[in-house]
């Protein structure tokens, strides 16, 4: 198969302390978009910089399109590697055009560069805007100017360092939408850092969960929310309910009564159940409970159910009907659990 982005047992280590990234391999498929997701400080960052050529590995091979870029005898710099970088905070020249930001990596005859330039102005949206400076212009244009810089000289690979986390939450949600737009319609390959769960399911093609500098998971967004490697991956990717359970074979007895499992189990495990699997109603099936707190949110419902042992689960269900504090439900599982040894830092088997 053929690879844009191939990273093998990537290391890094400064001044002998533990690794910042710690043995991770990667695998980047052309035209993919690929999120790098944990939290700060996990090493996702740092992953980014060896890729980019702003670290040199202590350990591994990094090649990009079927060029070795680093290992343990070679070290290609930065502007050499066909790759382009987006900063968190765009890095934009203050005293430049919005059309000289664009050109400033463009080598080419003046004609050929004022023709990318034009194109990219109008792949997105700010041809308008051309001679305007970086300063008069919003966030989100910011955003698109240091977006069409980056892709000016065709770069293998695009490389975005958490680039929404400086909009705010509305701008931030059409930016990224009209960014993974653009990446769709030049076929860009990219690797994207982000600690926001939310951004990383909504615009990967891929996801590599990162924790402590090791490569914990890597997967499509549906499997890594639906299957995640272990619980710590689980609570990481939105909210999920854990109950204690005794499995035997593809169920479970747990509060919720007998349920179904994703894969065969035995003995003591806790169940994965995200807040969706549940349906909650006031007929007589399922488990009693009662409605603690409600949270409507127009499109949906977040509740909080005890059950009568004080077992705390939190539900997400439509409008259809109406809950309110103190409603006596009854609450089923829709859907299979996934179900993990007891520990909570052990893997789905």
């Amino acid at each position: 198969m053929e690879y844009s982005l191939q990273a093998d047992h990537l290391t890094k280590r400064y001044n002998g302390q533990s690794p910042a990234v710690n043995d991770i391999t990667l695998r980047v498929r052309p035209s993919e978009f690929l999120t790098l997701l944990g939290p700060s400080g996990g090493g996702k960052t740092t992953t980014l910089r060896l890729l980019a050529g702003f670290e040199r590995p202590t350990s591994g091979r990094i090649q990009i399109s079927n060029r070795i870029v680093a290992d343990d005898s070679r070290f290609t710099p930065p502007e050499k590697r066909k790759v382009g970088m987006v900063f968190q905070d765009y890095a934009l020249f203050p005293h430049v055009d919005v059309a000289g930001n664009i050109a400033f990596g463009l080598r080419g005859a003046r004609t050929d560069n004022e023709r990318r330039v034009k194109q990219l102005l109008a792949l997105v949206g700010l041809t308008p805007f051309a001679s305007r400076m970086p300063h008069e212009l919003s966030g989100g244009q910011q955003q698109r100017v240091a977006l069409a810089r980056a892709l000016a000289p065709e770069p293998d690979i695009l490389l975005l360092d958490e680039p929404f986390s400086n909009l705010d939450t509305g701008l931030r949600a059409q930016v990224r939408s009209d960014v993974r737009n653009i990446l769709l319609k030049t076929e860009t390959t990219a690797i994207f850092v982000t600690h926001d769960q939310q951004e990383a399911l909504s615009l990967s093609d891929e996801i590599a969960v990162i924790f402590e500098g090791r490569l914990v998971q890597v997967a499509t967004p549906h499997a890594i929310y639906n299957r995640p490697a272990n619980v710590q991956v689980a609570r990481f990717i939105g909210e999920a309910n854990f109950l204690p359970a005794e499995a035997h074979g593809m169920t479970a007895s747990s509060r919720l009564g007998e349920v179904k499992l994703f894969h065969p189990k035995s003995g003591q495990v806790q169940l994965m159940i995200r807040p969706e699997a549940l349906a909650v109603g006031f007929d007589d099936r399922g488990t009693p409970a009662v409605v603690r707190w409600r949270e409507f949110y127009g499109h949906y419902q977040r509740l909080g159910l005890a059950l009568a042992d004080g077992t705390e689960l939190v539900v997400h269900t439509g409008v259809d009907r109406y809950f309110q504090r103190g409603n006596e439900v009854r609450v089923t599982l829709a859907l299979p659990a996934l179900a993990y040894d007891p520990a909570s830092d052990d893997t789905l088997s």
